[in-house]
């Protein structure tokens, strides 16, 4: 196999891999965010109340994928030939390896300690000796596996604290839930009616699967099922959403309980202490790998 490397500006990606998939014969198109990890990276996202997201990055990486060098060498042609084209760019043609996709992704996830006795296992691994509380979680089209630093981060505060907190934690907030992993995570460790939202609906059903298949029980649909104030609140999500976020969360937050926020880099910490003040003073409470968890407690 061979892949295609393109670089298109927002308005050219849909004209593109539109093109790639019904008429040049590729396998697949991926539309990624070309300035991703720079200063440049722009976040997509939608929340209720908010303005409609913007439909792409301003410049993408598509990746396409093609059966062999011939059909991708005449795509290429084909498509760089074409008067909508002219600011499409190649990158790059390479062949692909031919792998045990499965096996390969498999590989990639080994169970993750989060704290002591605390562990997130694929499906396909053994509990490791000594586990106490396992999260039982295989990667999906949600975001969550336990390996990323703010879902550590998230987790490992839910477990520290669960010793003195988790019996007021009678009603828990999960505010962009992705797998469902931080809303698991507080459900093992005590928390009951457990409302996890997300403005994706594949999220929802990811965190209904995940629930079901570790035995928690909690309610999970899209954003308006959030109500009321609860005594644990968590988002995971990037540090702008979260500040034009800042006034819902808050909201939701009962007088004397927490707010959990990650997504949010070192850099960032002042921008966040400044968009909750109205509500809450927001501390660092814990760092990984330059990303921070920030939390705050209701008066």
């Amino acid at each position: 196999m061979v892949e295609l490397l393109l670089l298109a500006p927002e308005g050219a990606v849909e004209s593109v891999t539109d093109a790639l998939i019904d008429e040049l014969g590729a396998l697949s198109a991926s539309v990624e965010d070309a300035d991703a990890d720079t200063d440049a990276e722009r976040a997509l996202f939608g929340e209720p109340g908010l303005p409609a997201p913007s439909g792409g990055w301003q410049r993408s990486r598509i990746v396409a994928l093609f059966d062999d060098e011939q059909t991708a060498t005449e795509a290429a042609t084909l498509l760089l030939a074409q008067d909508w084209a002219s600011d499409v760019a190649l990158v790059a043609m390479r062949p692909v390896q031919e792998q045990d996709w499965v096996r390969l992704t498999q590989s990639q996830f080994s169970p993750v300690e989060i704290s002591n006795g605390f562990w997130i296992v694929p499906s396909w691994h053994e509990v490791p000796a000594g586990a106490q509380r396992v999260i039982r979680l295989d990667p999906g089209l949600a975001f969550g596996t336990g390996t990323h630093p703010t879902t550590r981060m998230c987790l490992r505060w839910t477990a520290r604290q669960a010793p003195a907190l988790a019996a007021r934690w009678t009603r828990v907030l999960d505010y962009g839930c992705g797998s469902g992993i931080l809303a698991i995570g507080a459900a093992l460790h005590g928390a009951t009616r457990i409302d996890a939202v997300d403005i994706d609906p594949a999220a929802v059903e990811s965190t209904r699967a995940n629930a079901a298949a570790n035995g928690v029980s909690l309610n999970a649909g899209l954003p308006d099922l959030a109500s009321g104030r609860y005594p644990l609140v968590y988002a995971n999500i990037l540090a702008t959403p979260l500040k034009l976020l800042a006034p819902l969360l808050s909201g939701h937050v009962a007088p004397g309980g927490h707010l959990v926020l990650a997504g949010i880099l070192e850099r960032q910490t002042d921008e966040l202490k400044a968009a909750y003040a109205p509500w809450l003073t927001l501390d660092v409470a814990d760092r990984d790998d330059g990303w921070v968890l920030m939390t705050g407690e209701m008066a």
